[in-house]
């Protein structure tokens, strides 16, 4: 009996890990991006690149543990069940209940670690990812200037740099400085008002020093600029080479620690003061537990199903997890509105679990097995109708050659079941972590539950969008092994049909969802994440979002000329405390300036009209003409910029089209603004939706190279093809977003190799 309980126990605990390295693997590329990101721009060596990701892993485990027990269980006594190898074990007088050792001893396993890892592992996890996070982000403070772009993120200062040179020092050219400390505060030889000082420079060599959190600049052959106290004084200096240390501000901890990176005893001494608090030292509980509830679950489920084995599997793990979760997020609604006990809320989903179980176990032995219609029968009966259309239309032409024959339809069948189960599994998981992950901010600004649930829906279409690539790898993967493990594939070539013939329905639909998905990018996704990326910033209690920018104070202009007002009014078309630095192209030094109370637009002369100020030339630093219009007004030919110019349109990539994004980089790259990122995303519009029929490239030779290999194998190839493709592909993008390689590249490099990797595959398949 120990052989039987060994061989049933080694075979959940590989279906259990194929489950959760999948679950996981989703929820972690999640987060993949900001990783990358801080990685890249802090210039992190290996070990912390990996201990980031690491730290990243145990929050995600919570959930995909429990989820991954399901599927192993449920995986394994399906499979056993439509073998007719439970049929054989109760001829030979063993009563299934003694099956249940097995599924016992892996999920009391998993309940153990899952508790170690919510309860002590979570809560350190994600204070040393802050810890190392805020380090790493303390580096990169130099590498996150762009080139002809003004930078707001020094305090007290802002920075505009014509060209970055990269290196060990990082060196900069044409360089704009403007001290915007008040007058009592800057360093001063004289009584000077409280405009900004501004500096001009060559060059500047820019050195971090990490650990006092500063910036040293060295400045070389540069100028400086202030306006006196009195309007009529005026201080210029030039200097061969300056000093300048500047402040950076780095990320710290909230004032008030989250739950969620308190521990056990911490939380239950909030408890009495906090309904979140309690909420999170149940959860912290609950969860393990779950996973002795659904192997429970699993096991009569699992021995009932007598047809499709793992694919109906799949379908029922869906179907449990999403019912399990979306009670606990109900009941846990209900908890935070004080309508019922959070004690309650938390564990009446387990108390459920634990119910069904045992309903379901009552009658294991005498359980009658469960048929299911397969998928085959509606994409039959479709054949039959266009036979019959075929028929009717072309009866004396050749058989359209393009309709899919009895073949496609049936490794379509296959691919298509397993795909939309990976979909909707993926994406109602992806949805479960969320909203724990934002359960504190819910609670904490009084957000309401139909709120919270029109944000899920909204940002549907993005998780489609986002995981819909690494369903197709995984379906395909799944749906070739399951032919070859019933001998499908060997019957196919014995027939004369060649795997690259097999093939072909998987990779054009593959082409065609990539089609999908790109139309889904381009008419439906901009409109749900304006949406949802609203209803989020709700949630957290940030100010609503506007999309015009009047608050902007630095702009580059049209000519070589730079902009800076204290207040904007787009309704009145009014700037006021306005300045404008006028600067020779070819050395970036100052010759003209112009400062006024106001500056109001005329749409009749098309011009600003200037009002008490006054107008300064120079040569060097030698004011060669000083006008003051004080009490009058002035306008200037040259400054024919119209209001529109200063309202900027500010736009995530992801709330936009193609069409709009390229317009949008046209309109800013024109007044000094970033577009380096932008640029980057743009090339993205077209690539990351070609992740869907690329990876079918790459898997499809993978899964004929597999096909008499087991199911973890199988895993495995699956894991490290999606994480090879994401994390080239976010290394690829983040060293764009620097501006160290054209966007066009950044953007194709990781599609172009990955399709020359999968082409090369398919020409060494065996046929």
């Amino acid at each position: 009996m120990w052989l039987l309980h060994r061989a049933i126990l080694m075979e959940i605990l590989a279906n259990t890990l194929l489950g959760v390295s999948l679950f996981t693997l989703v929820l972690v590329l999640q987060r993949l991006g900001k990783l990358f990101e801080i990685l890249v721009r802090g210039s992190a060596t290996v070990v912390e690149g990996l201990l980031l990701v690491a730290w990243a892993t145990p929050a995600v485990l919570t959930f995909s543990v429990p989820i991954g027990v399901l599927v192993g269980v449920l995986m394994t006594f399906s499979r056993l069940a439509v073998d007719g190898e439970l049929t054989a074990v109760q001829a030979a007088g063993i009563s299934l209940r003694r099956l249940l050792l097995p599924a016992i001893l892996l999920s009391g396993g998993a309940l153990v670690g899952c508790l170690w890892v919510t309860t002590v592992l979570t809560p350190r996890a994600i204070v040393e990812s802050h810890t190392l996070a805020s380090r790493l982000l303390a580096r990169q403070v130099t590498a996150q200037i762009q080139p002809r772009v003004f930078q707001e993120g020094f305090p007290d200062f802002v920075i505009y740099v014509g060209d970055v040179v990269s290196g060990p020092v990082v060196h900069w050219r044409q360089v704009f400085l403007a001290d915007l400390r008040p007058a009592a505060k800057r360093v001063s030889h004289y009584e000077a008002s409280d405009l900004p000082r501004i500096t001009v420079a060559r060059e500047a060599l820019a050195i971090r020093d990490v650990e006092r959190g500063q910036v040293q600049l060295s400045l070389i052959d540069g100028r400086t600029y202030e306006v006196g106290s009195d309007p009529e004084k005026y201080y210029a200096s030039a200097f061969p080479r300056g000093e300048q240390v500047l402040a950076t501000s780095t990320p710290r901890p909230p004032e008030a620690r989250p739950f969620s990176w308190m521990s056990m005893g911490a939380l239950r001494k909030e408890m009495p003061r906090s309904i979140e608090a309690g909420i999170e030292f149940h959860r912290r509980l609950a969860l393990p537990v779950a996973c002795l509830f659904l192997a429970l679950v699993g096991v009569p489920l699992g021995s009932r199903i007598r047809r499709a084995g793992r694919s109906y599997a799949f379908a029922l793990t869906i179907l449990i997890a999403f019912g399990y979760y979306t009670s606990l997020v109900s009941l846990i609604g209900m908890a935070r509105q004080r309508r019922i006990p959070v004690e309650l809320a938390v564990w009446a989903p387990d108390a459920l679990l634990g119910l069904l179980s045992w309903w379901l176990l009552r009658d294991l032995d005498r359980a009658k097995g469960w048929e299911f219609v397969s998928l085959e029968l509606p994409l039959d009966r479709l054949g039959q109708v266009l036979r019959r259309f075929r028929a009717l239309r072309f009866s004396t032409t050749a058989r359209l050659p393009l309709l899919p024959q009895l073949i496609d339809r049936y490794v379509l069948a296959e691919f298509s079941f397993y795909f939309v189960v990976l979909l909707v599994s993926f994406v109602a998981l992806i949805h479960v972590f969320t909203f724990f992950e934002l359960l504190g901010d819910i609670i904490k600004n009084q957000v309401p539950l139909k709120r919270v649930l029109t944000y899920h829906l909204f940002l549907t279409p993005k998780l489609i969008y986002d995981v819909a690539p690494l369903s197709v790898l995984t379906a395909i993967l799944i749906s070739f092994g399951v032919l070859a493990r019933h001998n499908e594939l060997t019957a196919f070539k014995a027939c004369g049909v060649s795997a690259h013939r097999l093939a072909a329905p998987v990779l054009i639909a593959g082409f065609l969802l990539s089609a999908t998905l790109f139309a889904l990018d381009y008419r439906w996704l901009p409109q749900t994440n304006r949406v949802q990326d609203a209803i989020r910033n709700e949630i957290k209690g940030r100010p609503v979002q506007t999309y015009l920018r009047p608050d902007r104070k630095w702009i580059f202009g049209q000519g070589p000329r730079i902009y800076y007002y204290r207040y904007f009014d787009p309704a009145e078309r009014l700037m006021v405390g306005v300045s404008v630095y006028e600067l020779e192209p070819s050395t970036f030094r100052l010759r003209r300036q112009i400062w006024a109370e106001r500056a109001r637009w005329e749409e009749t002369i098309g011009r600003w009209v200037f009002q008490d100020g006054w107008v300064r030339e120079l040569r060097g630093i030698e004011v060669v003409r000083y006008e003051s219009f004080r009490g009058s007004a002035r306008t200037f030919a040259e400054l024919s910029e119209p209001p529109s110019y200063f309202l900027k349109e500010v736009k995530q990539e992801q709330q936009m089209n193609f069409r709009e994004l390229a317009a949008y980089i046209q309109e800013l790259q024109q007044s000094g603004f970033d577009t380096v990122r932008l640029r980057v995303q743009f090339h993205e519009k077209f690539v990351t939706p070609l992740f869907s029929w690329i990876l079918a490239l790459v898997a499809t030779p993978f899964a004929f190279m597999l096909e008499q290999k087991s199911s973890v194998v199988g895993a495995g190839v699956t894991l490290l093809v999606a994480l090879g493709y994401w994390v080239t592909s976010g290394l690829f993008e983040q060293i764009g977003y620097l501006n160290q390689l054209p966007a066009p590249l950044a953007a194709w490099a990781p599609a172009l190799l990955f399709t020359l990797a999968g082409a090369y595959l398919f020409t060494r398949v065996r046929t």
